[in-house]
């Protein structure tokens, strides 16, 4: 079940949020995780299975992990334990997620020595890497003592699987939720009106922009390499760049606008990347709770920047290794990853991580910065690394060839108006971030914005629904 499918937006959603208003505070939690549950089973069928094996080996373990100055068990129990569980959580990650590519790989090399060897295809499950990263998060920060382990499998259930965040993110750390999910909601109502207008924003950045993108890219990044060109390799990689961010964003903003309805305030996940005067800041911007989780149960558990700039380079591309390969289980999403934790380590080594403070440096910093994602965008969208280095190829290299009558027949003029409207993102300044100023603000531009998405643009987006014009999320892949 999908945020923009009509069966969501008129009948799950609203038969969620009624029950959660109209019955007893105490039965949020209960309402929410069987909600959940029904919504992941909607869309994974029997892969609801094996979520629920996850959440009872995770949910057993939290509370022999935390630490108890009178348990009289050895005191390496705790750690083994941890290990275990984690082992568990990757082991399940690794199998449905990866086992598909490590058996290709091994394939191809059998291949060359003339040998035979059989490939293993799995369907991957919806929502894998978020729910393992949050089982994760859930009996690290317990082993560290920052939060106590939780006793009812219901609040346990109801992070796991909340519905707003199951499928793709944010990736909500559990010292961030613990303390909401007491149920002590009051105003339920409020709650409603400053979520919902947050709601409707990440359904229009879906509905009108990123969908409407969809097909213009994909006619471009399926063009022939033998009729690749400079405007279409630039086209298609300009309009990836918007697609994924409104698409993404998009999907962030109606996640923390549920949240809030539900009466929880999950973590932001975007401030305007594209704005950033640096990769560094990039990724302080662009998918932030995936770069909080790796830094706090991964970079920082390696050492950090603790031990020598050797180390702190060795470490950043680990983590940026792993951040591709998170993404998906091909070599692209690898080369990607060793691309931006590339840059990352050239920024750190020049000084160039701190943004300039004049005006034209930071405008020409901006522009770099840009153009270095839009290239990266290329590898983390191409098929394989032979159509990503063709379609970079072309964007280096200048050509009047213009486009395909496939691409041209892709760029309507309503695509076209939607695609100059998005570019206007990357012009805008770096704050204020719309999500927030959106849901909380109260100045006269916030009142403004609000009353926009909230006629004009969600009645464009509910047409955009009604008429079957919407695509899956693209991070459901992931």
């Amino acid at each position: 079940m999908s945020f923009v499918s009509p069966l969501f937006l008129w009948y799950f959603m609203p038969a969620v949020l009624l029950a959660v208003l109209v019955c007893p505070r105490s039965w949020r939690n209960g309402i929410v995780a069987i909600g959940s549950l029904v919504f992941y089973a909607t869309g994974a069928g029997s892969f609801t299975l094996l979520l629920l094996a996850c959440m009872v080996v995770n949910f057993a373990a939290g509370p022999s992990l935390e630490p108890d100055e009178w348990d009289m068990r050895p005191p390496t129990w705790r750690r083994r334990l941890l290990i275990s569980v984690v082992a568990f959580d990757l082991s399940i990650l690794v199998i449905w997620k990866y086992a598909g590519f490590a058996t290709e790989q091994v394939a191809a090399f059998t291949q060359l020595l003339g040998g035979d060897f059989p490939i293993v295809q799995l369907a991957l499950p919806i929502g894998i890497s978020f729910f393992t990263f949050h089982h994760i998060s859930y009996v690290v920060d317990i082993y560290r003592g920052e939060r106590k382990a939780l006793r009812d499998p219901v609040s346990f259930a109801t992070y796991i699987s909340m519905f707003p965040q199951l499928a793709a993110g944010p990736i909500v750390r559990y010292r961030e939720i613990a303390d909401q999910l007491p149920q002590l909601r009051s105003h339920r109502l409020d709650d409603i009106a400053a979520g919902f207008p947050r709601f409707a924003l990440g359904l229009c950045k879906k509905a009108i922009v990123a969908d409407s993108l969809a097909p213009m890219v994909d006619a471009c990044f399926s063009t022939p390499s033998d009729q690749m060109t400079f405007a279409i390799a630039w086209l298609g990689a300009i309009g990836y760049t918007l697609q994924l961010y409104f698409d993404f964003s998009g999907y962030s903003d109606m996640a923390i606008g549920l949240g809030r309805m539900l009466g929880f305030r999950l973590p932001e996940n975007f401030a305007r990347p594209y704005a950033s005067v640096t990769i560094t800041e990039f990724w302080r911007r662009w998918h932030m709770s995936l770069s909080r989780w790796f830094r706090d149960y991964v970079y920082i558990p390696l050492g950090g920047n603790r031990h020598g700039v050797g180390k702190t380079y060795r470490n950043l591309s680990i983590v940026f290794v792993l951040t591709g390969f998170w993404h998906g289980a091909a070599w692209t999403f690898v080369v990607w990853g060793l691309y931006h934790g590339a840059l990352l380590i050239i920024e750190r080594a020049f000084g160039w991580d701190r943004a300039p403070e004049a005006t034209g440096p930071r405008v020409a910093r901006r522009a770099l910065t840009l153009a270095l994602a839009v290239f990266g965008w290329v590898f983390f969208r191409a098929a394989d690394l032979g159509q990503a280095l063709n379609m970079i190829g072309h964007m280096l290299l200048p050509d009047f060839a213009g486009l395909t009558n496939v691409v041209e027949a892709a760029l309507t003029n309503q695509r076209l108006v939607i695609l100059l409207a998005a570019l206007v993102i990357f012009f805008l300044p770096a704050h204020p971030v719309a999500g927030p100023l959106l849901e909380s603000a109260r100045s006269r531009s916030a009142t403004v914005l609000r009353v926009g998405v909230m006629t004009v643009g969600l009645a464009y987006a509910a047409i955009l629904v009604a008429t079957g014009t919407f695509s899956p999320f693209l991070y459901y892949q992931f």
